[in-house]
């Protein structure tokens, strides 16, 4: 029976995975699709390289490498910053790939220390934005905005990680021993998990709802921040009184952008003022609202805890029954037969 090179197994699942993206959400978030595909080119590339000695995979795959972090940069400033307000810069992460594609024609000895610097450098920079919590990704759902940070972490790690590889092989540890197959498969692994955490993330992408920017009338509001508790306790009283009376927890697609854009206040100001109130970002505030929605629901109705899930705005059950327990030390399902024992006592 014949076998499948890892490789072509890795494009595979990545074109898999891809094809998953594009289906249940479309190109809602268009650098990380084209990022995994491009990972998926990358493997093939590789699997040529190893298994059929393609000799132009010697001037394709440093060029689609030094691609990937800066496509990778761009997908999660797009989560960041959305649409036309990266624009203007996006051009300027072209430069690596055009800088190492000139260079493979030109002057190939310093590729090697280029893609060692430029994955370095990338993963430095997603790790740095990755510290700043959930909250920075302002234009993922609340629900999804923990797993979406922690995929921009583990994408941050593994360009580093990547860069550590690119030194084995400059130095060519290994040689022709194992010690060469081991450093080329950790890479092909390491292509797995980045393609698949760069879609976590891209499914946390949210559009914003049409409209402009957070209205101009937010200076009459709010006036410039001076740090203090009482600006902090406005804003705060703000965002209570949109989820208490419109009740904006039970949007699914809820963001931070799309909270923002509702109370005007800018985004930065709500993280900022929720994390030195209450020592939380802004998601897990929203989520304590929809977790007291559902605890209401299950202690008043006898609907199924699937369809409270929903009506108290979470998306899937994980999240859902993670967040019930963190709140209330509970389960869904323990907290409605406590209140039932409770009434039963009574």
């Amino acid at each position: 029976m014949p076998s499948i090179p890892l490789p072509f197994v890795t494009a595979l699942l990545l074109v898999v995975l891809l094809t998953r993206m594009v289906g249940r959400d479309g190109l809602s978030c268009r650098p990380l699709s084209l990022f995994v595909a491009l990972c998926a080119v990358q493997a093939i590339i590789l699997g040529l390289r190893w298994n059929f000695d393609w000799s132009l995979a010697h001037f394709f795959q440093p060029i689609v490498a030094a691609t990937l972090p800066p496509l990778a940069w761009l997908g999660f400033e797009d989560l960041r910053r959305p649409d036309a307000r990266i624009r203007h810069s996006s051009s300027l992460h072209a430069i690596p790939a055009i800088v190492i594609a000139v260079m493979v024609f030109v002057w190939s000895d310093p590729i090697d220390m280029a893609l060692i610097v430029l994955f370095f450098g990338y993963g430095s920079a997603l790790l740095w934005v990755a510290r700043q919590g959930p909250d920075t990704l302002s234009a993922a759902r609340f629900g999804d905005a923990v797993a979406a940070s922690r995929s921009l972490a583990t994408v941050g790690v593994l360009f580093i990680f990547a860069g550590v590889v690119e030194i084995a092989i400059a130095l060519d540890i290994g040689g022709d021993s194992g010690a060469g197959m081991i450093v080329g498969s950790a890479n092909i692994v390491a292509l797995i998990i980045i393609g698949y955490a760069a879609a976590v993330a891209g499914r946390s992408r949210v559009f914003e709802e049409p409209g402009g920017p957070i209205v101009a009338v937010q200076a009459q509001v709010l006036r410039p921040s001076d740090g203090g508790s009482g600006d902090d306790s406005q804003i705060l009283a703000n965002v209570d009184r949109l989820m208490r009376e419109r009740k904006l927890y039970r949007d699914p697609n809820l963001t931070l952008d799309r909270l923002a854009r509702r109370a005007g206040i800018p985004a930065r100001r709500i993280s900022t003022a929720v994390n030195r109130v209450h020592g939380r970002n802004v998601s897990q505030i929203v989520n304590e609202y929809r977790v007291e929605e559902a605890q209401r629901l299950l202690a008043d109705t006898a609907a199924p805890v699937i369809e409270i899930m929903f009506e108290a705005g979470f998306l899937t059950k994980s999240n859902f029954n993670r967040e019930f327990l963190r709140v209330t030390g509970l389960n869904p399902s323990g907290y409605r037969r406590s209140v039932r024992r409770a009434e039963g006592d009574t």
